[in-house]
């Protein structure tokens, strides 16, 4: 069993379009290849495990966060994290966390990450708590926006609560 964690590259995008798409996601090849470029302008790492040979996930670390709490404090954020569901439990998360993290720690020792509140992101809500991540205290967002008391929402993937972990 080899994973390996490398940066994307441009021949990746299709490859990896192609993997969620078998397993039922729509996540366009363009999202990939927007994702080279930002690598490319220093905004974000985009970082792909591959077990033997194979593309099993991928994770990103937006090093400016559009989430105000965090881009206040410099604190850089892990977005966009998945695993391929015939790969996971294999530690394939585990890794792409460890080399985001270690990464993370040469700019901030603080590292931010959310996560969605539906049964769909179970296993990362497990996964994040295991490794130390608490809440940053402000509650349920809904895109973007911290709810207050007796708001009404639907229940959605817009539905997050933002994570902390000192690194």
């Amino acid at each position: 069993m080899q994973i390996d964690i490398v940066p994307i590259e441009l021949e990746d995008c299709e490859k990896i379009h192609l993997a969620f798409k078998a397993q039922g996601w729509d996540k366009p090849q363009s999202l990939y290849e927007h994702y080279c470029e930002l690598q490319s302008n220093g905004s974000r790492d985009v970082l792909v495990a591959k077990f033997n040979g194979e593309f099993a996930g991928y994770l990103t670390i937006k090093w400016i966060s559009d989430y105000p709490p965090f881009k206040n404090k410099s604190i850089p954020e892990i977005v966009d994290f998945n695993v391929l569901k015939k790969f996971q439990r294999y530690g394939i998360g585990t890794q792409l966390m460890d080399e985001a993290e270690s990464r993370i720690i040469k700019i901030s020792k603080i590292a931010g990450i959310g996560f969605g509140l539906v049964q769909d992101y179970g296993a990362a809500q497990i996964l994040y708590v295991k490794r130390g991540y608490i809440p940053d205290g402000r509650g349920i967002l809904d895109d973007g926006k911290v709810l207050k008391y007796e708001d009404q929402v639907t229940v959605s993937d817009n539905l997050v609560l933002m994570l902390v972990k000192k690194l």
